[in-house]
């Protein structure tokens, strides 16, 4: 007997009650609903390629992948599967399925509709999508791969309950099949699916928040251009969180990543940097764009800029901090302390010494928070200041302010210029930036994914990648 075929709203539909197997003359039996044991968890490498099965268990054709839905912060559920059917890539929706186990997929009637399978907004295919792709392990802080996903039965149906990141056991090279490891929960990763409709929904994870700027500047070195895009995407959502991830880059990653912006979108994220770390990386731009981005920072960043730029990157002058904070000397220790507590937008680092100027507006001394905090809070500046503390001029090396650091203990030193007058300062941050060789500032790898056997690009289990 012959296929008989209906149509439906426009949709082909196949009844394949009577028909014999596609792939062969006689039908394929495989186990009926009844015949098969409910599973609860379902791992995606035994489902892939298995048969899709009619009610009566006659094989029609192999499941191809597994539609997920995001929802945020909860288990991405199942909402259908794509099929290869007679040669065609169909969709097969939810209410479709009566049953997915190991042995393959099956149908809920002797029917199969024929569309073809197109994707929308917030839908993840697994195999496509997830396997043998990276995503953020955010407790490790690090880019793993998927090599196999556990789906998990609940009340509202299947969800992506787990992800196996390790990799699969070998033998003759080989990928070991049935030789799964526990899985993670999946809410323990940020994914980078690079599927543009489906960017609002990972966002509203938020996972990445929880990651230090230093961590993320890690994750963006290591990340290829794709994996890179998608992580500065959901990074760009907080400026000030964006500008702090490109004041911890490798400058040849910042100057790189700033190159591939527009001059609006650079000077959106220099904007939000400091001014010294804003200066290094407008300084590695091309010549010809340096001014272009320099007329679009906000007047009080430019200037700031501007002025550093005029100072040997090596120099004091060129690593200094201009946001700094002076008072009179008759101003008290209460209202220093207000001060200190208002100014949220200083590095902490510079907030540890209050700066006392004089009439003439030049350097008269300095106060050290501690010393601000024992002192009586109506106590005059002037009464309980260091009136000789030391200070660099703009030209003085790093390596000579790092001596003059260690020498006196200090987490930040005062830079002046030739009149005594303030110019910034310098943190113990910005001098070990300098000083340091690039190579001991490398991270070492941590030795726990050193053991883990094959390299990066082997293909995961059941063959899931065409």
């Amino acid at each position: 007997m012959g296929l008989r075929t209906q149509a439906k709203q426009g949709i082909l539909t196949v009844d394949l009650k009577s028909a014999p197997s596609p792939h062969t003359g006689t039908p394929r039996k495989a186990p009926t609903m009844s015949e098969q044991s409910p599973v609860a968890v379902l791992r995606l490498s035994a489902l892939l390629r298995s048969p899709l099965t009619t009610r009566s268990g006659e094989s029609v054709g192999r499941v191809d992948d597994v539609i997920v839905r995001l929802r945020g912060a909860e288990h991405p559920l199942v909402t259908g599967l794509v099929a290869q059917v007679g040669g065609r890539r169909v969709y097969i929706a939810n209410d479709q399925v009566a049953a997915l186990s190991p042995h393959g997929a099956q149908l809920a009637s002797e029917r199969v509709d024929l569309r073809s399978f197109e994707r929308r907004e917030g839908e993840v295919l697994l195999s496509s999508d997830i396997l043998d792709h990276r995503l953020i392990d955010v407790a490790e802080v690090e880019l793993v791969r998927a090599w196999d996903v556990e789906l998990e039965k609940t009340a509202e149906g299947w969800v992506l309950a787990r992800l196996d990141t390790r990799r699969p056991a070998r033998f003759f090279g080989l990928i070991k099949q049935g030789d799964g490891h526990p899985g993670r929960d999946w809410k323990a990763f940020a994914p980078l699916i690079g599927h543009n409709p489906s960017a609002l929904l990972r966002g509203k994870q938020g996972l990445l928040a929880k990651l230090r700027p230093a961590d993320l500047a890690d994750l963006l070195e290591e990340a290829d251009k794709a994996e890179g895009e998608e992580i500065l995407e959901q990074v760009h959502a907080d400026p000030e969180l964006e500008a702090d991830v490109f004041e911890e880059l490798d400058p040849d990653h910042a100057t790189k990543l700033l190159g591939n912006m527009s001059d609006e979108e650079a000077a959106s994220v220099l904007a939000h940097m400091e001014a010294d770390d804003a200066a290094d990386a407008i300084s590695e731009l091309r010549q010809s764009r340096r001014q272009k981005v320099l007329d679009l920072l906000p007047a009080g960043q430019r200037a700031k800029v501007l002025t550093l730029m005029g100072f040997n990157p090596g120099s004091a002058g060129g690593r200094m901090n201009v946001g700094v904070l002076s008072l009179p000397e008759s101003a008290t220790a209460a209202q220093a302390l207000h001060a200190i507590a208002q100014a949220k937008d200083h590095e902490p680092e510079s907030l540890m010494t209050m700066h006392v100027a004089n009439e003439a507006g030049q350097l008269a001394g300095v106060v050290e928070v501690i010393t601000l905090l024992q002192s009586d809070p109506q106590a005059q500046l002037k009464d309980i200041m260091d009136d000789d503390p030391v200070r660099v001029g703009p030209e003085a090396d790093l390596e000579d302010v790092a001596l003059l650091m260690d020498d006196y203990n200090l987490p930040a030193i005062t830079v002046v210029d030739p009149e005594n007058r303030v110019l910034g300062v310098v943190t113990i941050d910005d001098v070990l930036e300098e000083i340091i060789p690039e190579d001991w500032r490398r991270r070492s790898p941590d030795p726990r994914h050193e053991t883990q056997g094959a390299e990066e690009s082997d293909a995961p289990p059941g063959g899931a990648r065409d």
